[in-house]
């Protein structure tokens, strides 16, 4: 039993005066550093895996041909992203590293993404409008005819934007007529919920009804730069008649 004793080497400390430890201490003195060091960070690259957990947060993967990144970023700032993450996008995404230390893993606490760059956004948008296409959104078997001469119009538009204020100007300067609005969000995670329900309540009203049916109905949102554009999930404006 001695001889078994004797041959285990010594500590390589020896009688080393560093303190002891414990596993959840070393974590957390490794969560601050790396905080400190990396508390803003900017990354590019491409989206990997994407996973939209109920909560609303999001989890995915940040990734080029030699790493990955572990990224999360929390329900309020998903909320506020300008485009829907999607894997295979290339995006730039703003933020902090920070660990997990129940699993020694490192991840960015993203706060902002975008695509990355205006060609980027203009592939999305295309890829888009493909895949509308594809669901026969576009077909001409779908489109009602305008009126010439529409004397009530409904706007599905946020109240207090710059487009309704055109809109009101150019309905006064060109043709008088009857005006609603059915105030929404025109960007975010609940605008296309908030928009849908606009038009359903307009195409809900009845004929002769105490509140005039509209003729016409323009869905629309503020646009300008082509990057303003992609801030909501179907950008731009479109008029359409109502359905029976």
């Amino acid at each position: 039993m001695s001889d078994l004793l004797d041959s285990v080497p010594p500590h390589p400390g020896g009688s080393s005066n560093v303190p002891e430890m414990s596993v959840s201490e070393l974590s957390m003195a490794l969560k601050r550093t790396i905080e400190d060091a990396y508390g803003f960070v900017r990354v590019r690259g491409e989206l990997g895996r994407v996973v939209i957990a109920k909560s609303g947060h999001a989890y995915f993967d940040i990734k080029d041909d030699k790493a990955t990144l572990n990224s999360v970023m929390w329900k309020g700032n998903v909320n506020k992203l300008p485009f829907r993450p999607e894997e295979g996008l290339e995006v730039v995404a703003t933020g902090k590293l920070s660990t997990y230390p129940g699993r020694s893993n490192y991840q960015l606490v993203a706060e902002t993404m975008a695509p990355a760059g205006v060609g980027a956004l203009m592939q999305l948008l295309e890829e888009r409008k493909k895949k509308l296409a594809a669901e026969g959104l576009f077909d001409d078997s779908r489109k009602k005819p305008l009126p010439y001469l529409p004397s009530v119009i409904g706007v599905v538009t946020s109240p207090t934007g710059a487009v309704i204020r055109d809109i009101l100007h150019r309905v006064r300067e060109r043709f008088p007529v009857h005006v609603l609005i059915w105030p929404t969000l025109v960007q975010g995670e609940r605008a296309a919920e908030q928009i849908e329900a606009g038009i359903r309540g307009f195409n809900a009203m009845k004929p002769g009804g105490a509140i005039p049916r509209p003729d016409l109905i323009i869905v629309a949102r503020g646009g300008g730069s082509i990057e303003d554009c992609g801030r909501s999930t179907r950008s731009g404006s479109c008029a359409r008649r109502p359905t029976a």
